[in-house]
């Protein structure tokens, strides 16, 4: 009887292992932030943006919310602002 839940366990264990291992890893980096913004809001600023982007890649919250308030003065969206902020400061 053991060694049957230790064999379902350890077969569980490796098909929940393999099904993590398969997905895609999340793009977060100031690249990703850059891009979303320009795809959801294509009149943006590409410099603006990029400037912002970077201020947030260094993953603190005052740099977050330095980015978001820069693109909300290039008139961003503020949930896509939001949203790109965040994704760069998650590296």
């Amino acid at each position: 009887m053991l060694k049957r839940l230790a064999a379902t366990i350890g077969g569980l264990a490796l098909a929940l292992g393999g099904a993590v291992a398969a997905a895609p890893a999340a793009v977060a980096t100031p690249q990703g932030c850059f891009y979303q913004v320009l795809e959801q809001h294509p009149e943006a600023d590409p410099a603006v943006v990029e400037h912002a982007c970077l201020t947030a890649a260094d993953g603190s919250p005052e740099g977050v919310l330095a980015c978001y308030f820069e693109l909300r003065q290039d008139y961003i969206p503020a949930q896509l602002a939001l949203d790109a902020c965040r994704r760069a400061s998650q590296e």
